[in-house]
Formats: structure tokens, C-alpha cells, sequence
């Protein structure tokens, strides 16, 4: 049976966002690895753009799995799957700026 489309049109703009979501966090991560070293703490400073990237790297390596378990739902008129990386990026956004205050707070 198919869902109705705006179920199936919301899905889609939630991929969609995944994906803008992936690219800010790797424009972030590269916009972090270009800062100078001398102007924060480089350990500090790489490790948040590591950071940022790896979860860009996941933010769009899993949005289209989440997508294709979301419209296989929707269509069997199953319960919808959990989101099962919520709690990665929450925390991961979370200590991404608690990182970057340290660093900030270091530099001046």
C-alpha cells in the first residue's frame, strides 16, 4: 500500500536536511583545520575538526539507510525506527562547543 505522499515528502525533506546537516558539520571541520595554529591550541583546534568531519561522515552516510528504513515503514504501515544516532550527534554537538569554549577561553 502506498503511504500518503506527504508522509513520503516529509521523509524526503528530512534526508534532505541530513544532508545540508552534513555539509555545514565538514564546513566546519574544514573551516576549523584552516585556523592558524597560532591563534588557538593545534592539538585542540585538530581535534575539533576531527570531530566535526566524523560526524559529517556519519550525518550523510546514514541518512539515506535512515530514508529506506522510514519509506519500508511507512509503506507495511509499521511502527516508524528509532533514531538511532540522535544521541551521537547530540552529544557530539554538545562537546564540540564545550571544546571550542575551552578554546576560546585558552586563547585569550
Amino acid at each position: 500500500m502506498e503511504p500518503d505522499p506527504r508522509f513520503t515528502l516529509a521523509n524526503e525533506r528530512t534526508f534532505l536536511t541530513w544532508l545540508s546537516t552534513a555539509l555545514a558539520l565538514s564546513a566546519a571541520g574544514v573551516a576549523m583545520a584552516a585556523v592558524p595554529s597560532t591563534d588557538f591550541v593545534p592539538w585542540l583546534r585538530t581535534t575539533l575538526a576531527v570531530i566535526l568531519v566524523t560526524l559529517s561522515a556519519l550525518a550523510a552516510g546514514m541518512a539515506y539507510p535512515r530514508w529506506r528504513n522510514i519509506q519500508r515503514a511507512l509503506r507495511a504501515q509499521a511502527p516508524l525506527p528509532p533514531p538511532a544516532l540522535a544521541s551521537v550527534f547530540g552529544y557530539g554537538v554538545a562537546t564540540v562547543a564545550v571544546l571550542a569554549l575551552v578554546m576560546i577561553l585558552l586563547a585569550a
